[in-house]
């Protein structure tokens, strides 16, 4: 029976993910895309990694990310998020940071959607290169499903920049298949031009690796898409510390 659990106001993942332990990592980096699935209430998952992209090269700009996720209610997940270093060619230094919900609606053991509301700090200086300038906001809706039973799939659609005029458009398609402590995800996504940039894509692949139950290392790279699209190498890992509250 379909069980949907509200509407209130975000790589490969193992099949029949709903059933998987709560302490189990289920990461959203490296790709783009979110998928819809929530950490489990109490338990928290740190997702962190460094990425170094530019214009024909990868050595324009590097980062480190974070995304710290807490699983609030069964369908709710706060996530606080940021690039806590930025290297540009004007300088370096912390970046923008933010904090999101993503609220799950399961339509079967297979099938979730989530609706996932972002807002991000100017807390990177835009002068260097840093950050926006602004707060800007996103409204993201998410599908998660297994294609033919074999492939996991994320598709995501919604406004971003929103708070710098026009808002840009993003759009992702991220399929993923796991064998055993391996795993595989190619992603193609696209930003559509906007106040708070040009439209931009790319087609991005990855490999992770489950070395426990509670820990995924990723590491890929990104072929830029368009004028605008970069080129990037990146590397990270998503822990689940486990529970902090009941």
């Amino acid at each position: 029976m379909t069980r949907c659990v509200a509407i209130v106001i975000v790589t490969g993942l193992p099949l029949g993910v709903a059933a998987q332990s709560p302490h189990a990592a289920n990461p959203e980096r490296p790709t783009v895309a979110t998928h819809a699935y929530t950490v489990a209430p109490g338990y928290v998952e740190l997702e962190q990694g460094v990425r170094a992209q530019g214009f024909g090269n990868v050595r324009d700009q590097t980062s480190w990310e974070f995304n710290l996720k807490i699983g609030v209610a069964p369908p709710l997940q706060l996530g606080l998020f940021g690039t806590g270093y930025n290297r540009t060619g004007q300088g370096n230094g912390v970046g923008d940071v933010g904090m999101a919900l993503k609220l799950r609606c399961d339509l079967s053991s297979t099938q979730s959607l989530a609706l996932v509301p972002a807002v991000t700090l100017p807390s990177g200086d835009q002068s260097l290169g840093l950050g926006a300038g602004r707060v800007l906001g996103s409204l993201i809706a998410v599908w998660s499903f297994e294609l033919g039973g074999l492939i996991h799939t994320d598709l995501n659609a919604g406004p971003v920049g929103i708070g710098a005029g026009r808002p840009q458009g993003l759009g992702t398609a991220s399929f993923g298949r796991v064998l055993g402590r391996w795993g595989v995800a190619v992603e193609v996504y696209g930003y559509t031009s906007g106040s708070a940039g040009p439209a931009q894509g790319g087609l991005l692949g990855a490999v992770t690796v489950r070395p426990a139950e509670w820990l995924v290392v990723d590491g890929g790279g990104v072929v830029g898409i368009g004028a605008s699209g970069r080129d990037q190498l990146f590397l990270g890992a998503t822990t689940n510390v486990g529970r902090i509250f009941k």
